[in-house]
């Protein structure tokens, strides 16, 4: 069995990643295509990880592929989780895992609609009637919030108590559970936010507007294939439970896919991992590189078994959910974390001695990052333990 050791791991990571300077483009797109797809649960995620891999890219280079080019587009995918990928990557990601995704939804909501009495005995129906009258509105306006929409929409505003034996359960308007569904399926998309690039306040458009030809449907086995391919020339060698991780599948439809793969077995230095057969080459070891990432980034995001780049620095990175914050890294490994203060400060936290040499890269990176910011202070969508500290 060949074995590829964590060297060579990080010196993937640093070249595939386009975090090695040498590695860094000025190309959006190609920044996203690199990452397989760029997480975007926050959406500052999205601008701060394509700033660590960007040489001369701005904020209004990432608006710009954004909402006008049209060259990426935010939609949810693996995990249930929202991700910004390049636009040739949406129908793989639609038949892998949104068109499942939207069928679970609906499903999920229409217990909380049968619960609650609402529907008159038929909620596909009744749900498939708001979902089109929904469709009509947001065709007839062109973009819409969602707000917006219920005001068109009158049934967007019934209100449901998903867990009515809580007591701090609330009821809720369904504007978000239709948006969502319909998003999922591929009939709407999010455009521009309402504010600054930091903003999650999405208008929303038909897809019919926002892509000339729509999202074109392809077999699910072959956008399942698909989609484990670009991952494992990102992010392989790695195990197979990473895979399952990283798409959300059960470990049969991620046993099926590689059995239709051209893959090989390698010797990890922490156990068994598979690559592509014909990614089997060493990289060559880039020059010693140093990088800011954010919270959530998908380098970090890119493996569940972590112990080869994240040490035993989970405690101060991670917060109890499994979210990983702002990190420090230096030749393939995570050596600190960082923060931004109300006052545009970045504040940096080192765990471990890199040498002179890597600090003064790293405060050059610091000071980079910080200007990119400008003005913009983006709120934390979540607080992890060094995040806090910084931040205090």
């Amino acid at each position: 069995m060949r074995s590829i050791d964590t060297a060579q791991r990080r010196a993937r990571l640093g070249v595939r990643h386009r975090l090695a300077s040498q590695a860094r483009t000025g190309n959006v797109a190609e920044i996203a295509r690199s990452m397989v797809v760029l997480h975007a649960t926050d959406p500052a995620t999205v601008f701060l990880s394509v700033a660590a891999r960007g040489d001369g890219i701005a904020p209004g280079d990432i608006e710009q592929a954004l909402y006008e080019d049209r060259s990426l587009l935010r939609m949810l995918a693996m995990r249930r989780t929202m991700f910004v990928a390049p636009i040739e990557l949406v129908p793989v990601l639609q038949a892998s895992c949104a068109d499942a995704l939207a069928d679970k939804q609906r499903r999920n909501y229409g217990k909380f609609l049968e619960q609650a009495g609402i529907g008159d005995g038929d909620v596909p129906s009744w749900w498939a009637g708001v979902e089109a009258e929904t469709h009509r509105a947001l065709l007839a306006r062109g973009a819409a919030t969602g707000a917006q929409l219920s005001k068109d929409v009158p049934l967007l505003r019934t209100q449901v108590n998903p867990t009515p034996d809580k007591s701090y359960a609330r009821p809720t308007n369904i504007t978000t559970w239709v948006l969502v569904t319909l998003g999922a399926e591929g009939r709407i998309v999010r455009g521009r936010p309402n504010g600054s690039w930091s903003s999650s306040q999405y208008a929303w458009a038909p897809t019919e507007s926002w892509l000339t030809d729509g999202v074109r449907s392809i077999p699910a086995d072959e956008a399942r294939d698909e989609l484990v391919r670009q991952w494992l020339r990102a992010f392989g060698p790695a195990p197979v439970s990473d895979i399952k991780w990283w798409t959300g599948w059960t470990l049969g439809e991620v046993r099926k896919t590689l059995a239709r793969l051209d893959i090989t077995e390698v010797q990890l230095d922490d156990g068994i991992g598979i690559v592509l057969t014909d990614d089997l080459d060493l990289v060559p070891e880039p020059e010693p590189w140093t990088a800011l990432l954010p919270a959530l980034d998908p380098t970090p995001m890119g493996w569940q078994s972590r112990a080869w780049y994240l040490g035993d620095h989970a405690e101060a990175l991670f917060d109890r959910n499994g979210n990983i914050g702002p990190t420090i890294w230096c030749d393939g490994r995570i050596v600190g974390g960082w923060a931004q203060r109300k006052d545009g400060e970045i504040a940096l936290r080192l765990l471990e001695d890199i040498g002179a040499d890597a600090v003064a890269m790293i405060d050059a990176e610091a000071e980079r990052i910080g200007t990119w910011y400008g003005d913009v202070r983006p709120v934390p969508r979540f607080r992890t333990p060094l995040e806090r500290e910084l931040t205090a």
